[in-house]
């Protein structure tokens, strides 16, 4: 079900979707052309792809510890590592979206609910080296493989949090003053999706950025995605339907686009 849902609601958003021509936010039309469309590229690109195509290879098998909405694949408790990168790591396009966009707005505090293996999670942490990361991940053996990954790629500025998210962020967002970027990956149905939202609304302030994957993932995730686009706090919401970004800046009109990526 899942491919001819996600094909219909594809076809639904290219109806809906423009490039930078349709954009008459200057925030918003800067932002396509320098970051979203950035057709450029970056030495961590190199490095995270390299290690990817290292994971792809990876035939150790690891017992998965599931809290979230489980596998597109129905697949079993014990995985492949190389069958995990395939399948749940996030795509180079996207998330070296991800990078640009800690890049572009130089976040310090930057929250990734959902490490996997690491390879977004390197991506965040690349962007900005100064920034410091919080990457929640609730299997320790998948735990375990991202710890290596980011040992191999000499990234100092990520702290794995380990355990059951309904727990671990609610304890993390105290020890910080702030978040200034959060990615939300970790639990693809609607309640826990809205409850770590708010949760990090707490925390949030005018600067901040939040990116939702997956929002057409189900209907569930669509629902949240309809649900926070439309919260008073949110004055900008971009659709790029793999992910949704969300801005709090109060000198916005609160407008929302849908935006072909």
């Amino acid at each position: 079900m899942f491919p001819l849902r996600l094909a219909a609601k594809y076809a639904q958003h290219l109806t809906r979707s423009f490039r930078l021509h349709g954009i008459h936010s200057p925030f918003v039309f800067n932002l396509q052309h320098q970051v979203i469309d950035h057709k450029g590229t970056f030495a961590a690109y190199l490095l995270i792809e390299d290690l990817r195509h290292v994971l792809l290879e990876d035939n150790r098998k690891i017992t998965i510890k599931d809290f979230g909405a489980g596998s597109k694949t129905n697949a079993g408790r014990t995985r492949k590592v190389k069958d995990i990168a395939r399948i749940s790591a996030k795509a180079p396009k996207h998330a070296q979206l991800l990078f640009r966009l800690v890049n572009h707005f130089a976040p310090e505090t930057i929250f990734d609910l959902g490490t996997s293996l690491g390879l977004t999670t390197a991506y965040l942490a690349s962007a900005r080296r100064s920034s410091t990361v919080y990457t929640f991940e609730g299997c320790p053996e998948t735990a375990a493989i991202a710890r290596e990954n980011f040992k191999s790629l000499k990234l100092g500025n990520i702290h794995l949090v380990e355990g059951n998210l309904d727990e671990t962020l609610s304890e993390t967002l105290k020890k910080v003053d702030k978040v200034d970027f959060v990615f939300f990956d970790g639990n693809h149905r609607y309640e826990p999706t809205m409850r770590y939202f708010r949760q990090c609304l707490a925390k949030a302030h005018e600067d901040t950025v939040f990116v939702i994957d997956d929002i057409y993932w189900s209907a569930e995730m669509e629902r949240a995605w309809k649900e926070i686009a439309a919260m008073p706090e949110v004055t900008v919401a971009l659709d790029l339907f793999q992910i949704g970004i969300v801005f709090f800046r109060k000198s916005q009109v609160k407008e929302y686009f849908t935006i072909r990526y």
